[in-house]
Formats: structure tokens, sequence, C-alpha cells
């Protein structure tokens, strides 16, 4: 990015309720969400003149998810924004030669530079989002649901950032689909089902927004990549916490997976309320 005073947004929400079809869930624990948007990169890299067309205009958002797989702890998604020209697929080297040139897929890279990576994801992202989805409500609406719903809140939250600020650029523009395009690439074989009744109130046209979902798209797609970094260092930061808290766990050595260490943890001191009820091997160990 260029060197200039930027205007930064905090965004911060947590979600109680969700409208899943017209039907409204009360979630068992609230889904909280940060993150931010640098608003003087948007404005300035998708309207650089005000009485220019934006039609050839695609704002890129990366979404990805970690901890599906551990027996405790949340699942957390998130979703990056990155700079216009930093957008595209990894293998065509688009960051090359910037503060994020050895961003690949986490799972390829080791915690230590995940960990150096994760400040500069933030500072250099136009925006991004973190969700943290609780155990509870994994085991209300199973592990795929709540990852699901933490990518739909992720893409909706930042996107209504980003209308607040795109749709108002212009007297003459009506909707988002006016003015720009949206390409959100999930990570994975799926997509979730936005609520696109909501996002067309926001000025967000359904047809202004291609959802893709990319298998191992954190390793294709920057953005991805990203978005990779945000939800693994998140993840393993609440892990840490966890240990911390629960040292006979060795959470930090597992962080929740279920190893043969963890699985006997659980035997030997019991299931934590963090723990991922509607998982196997920590059901199995309440009923016995």
């Amino acid at each position: 990015m260029q060197c200039r005073e930027n205007h930064i947004i905090q965004i911060e929400r947590a979600i109680e309720q969700v409208d899943i079809k017209g039907q409204y869930i009360q979630l068992a624990k609230p889904i909280h969400l940060s993150g931010q948007l640098n608003i003087t990169e948007l404005l300035a890299q998708y309207s650089i003149h005000p009485t220019q067309s934006l039609a050839s205009s695609t704002l890129q958002i990366g979404v990805d998810e970690a901890g599906r797989g551990p027996l405790l702890g949340s699942v957390h998604v998130a979703a990056a924004i990155l700079p216009r020209t930093w957008s595209g697929l990894i293998e065509r080297q688009p960051l090359k030669d910037t503060p994020l040139s050895i961003l690949i897929d986490s799972k390829q890279l080791s915690e230590k530079k995940r960990d150096m990576l994760y400040p500069l994801v933030q500072q250099q992202a136009v925006g991004y989002i973190i969700a943290d989805i609780q155990a509870a409500v994994i085991d209300q609406v199973n592990i795929l649901q709540a990852t699901m719903l933490g990518m739909r809140l992720c893409t909706e939250v930042l996107l209504e950032a980003v209308a607040k600020h795109l749709t108002n650029i212009k007297q003459d523009v009506s909707n988002m689909s006016d003015a720009m395009k949206v390409e959100v690439l999930f990570d994975g074989n799926r997509c979730p089902d936005l609520d696109y009744a909501n996002l067309n109130q926001l000025g967000i046209a359904e047809s202004s927004i291609d959802c893709q979902a990319w298998v191992k798209g954190d390793a294709r797609h920057t953005s991805i990549a990203a978005a990779s970094i945000l939800a693994k260092v998140s993840r393993d930061k609440t892990m840490y916490a966890l240990d911390a808290e629960y040292p006979k766990y060795g959470i930090a050595n597992h962080k929740g997976y279920p190893t043969k260490a963890h699985i006997q943890a659980i035997q030997d001191y019991g299931v934590l309320s963090m723990h991922r009820r509607s998982f196997a091997p920590v059901r199995k160990a309440l009923e016995s």
C-alpha cells in the first residue's frame, strides 16, 4: 500500500440470533466478530474518482476457517480483502516484493511464520473480520453448519461495512451492482447461503456477488491464504489462553485435536465446558 494517513474503522459485533431461511434461531452462545476496514485504501482502490465508472472493478474477499476437527474450543472463520493488485492466484506471484511475500496456505507454514504474518495481514489488508463460534453453537447446529454460519456472517458483516462507504460515492449509483462486482472465494467445496434480502437492503444486489467454492483454496488464492492465517492464529491464541487456565490438559500441544494425550486427559480430568459434546470421543467420555 502507498504511505498515506489511513482512516480505519473497527468492526465489533456479537450475533445472538440468526435468520436462517426466514426463521430466527437463538444461538446457544453469541458469535463474536471483530475486525477492521481501511476506508482510505478502500476508497483509493475502488472509487478513484466520483465520476468514474466502476463497472469493471472487482472486490475480492477470501474466506477460510480453522478448527473444524478439534474436540475442544471454538471454530474460527476469517474473511480478508487484500489490496487489489495483491489479490489473485498464488502461482502468479501477486505478492512478490510485498510485505506478505511468504504468504501461502497457513498449513504449509511454520507456527513462527504464521505468527509473523498475522499482524502483517491485519496491517496490510484493506479489510478483515474474524468470527469466533463457540463449542455450544457447534453442538447446537453441528460443525458443518456452524462453519457455514461463520463464513456467512463474516462475509455479510464485512460487505455491510464496505457498502456503507462505497454506495454513497456517486449520487446516481442506486446500488453496489452499478458500481462494482464482488467475488467471495470460500475455501472448501461449498458456499454458505447468504442473506441476499438483507444485503439488497444495504444496496448490494445479489447479481453483483459471485460466490465461489475453492477446494484447497488457501493454497491457490492470496485472499483465502490471508484469511487462513487470521483464522488459524486467532484460534491458536484462544488455545494458549485455555492452556494457561487448564494446564493439565496439554492444550498448547494438541490445540484441542483428538490426540492420544488429549483423550487421556479427558479420561483423567473430565470434560471441560469448552469441549464439543456432539463429538464422539467427548460424548463417550460423558456417557462413561
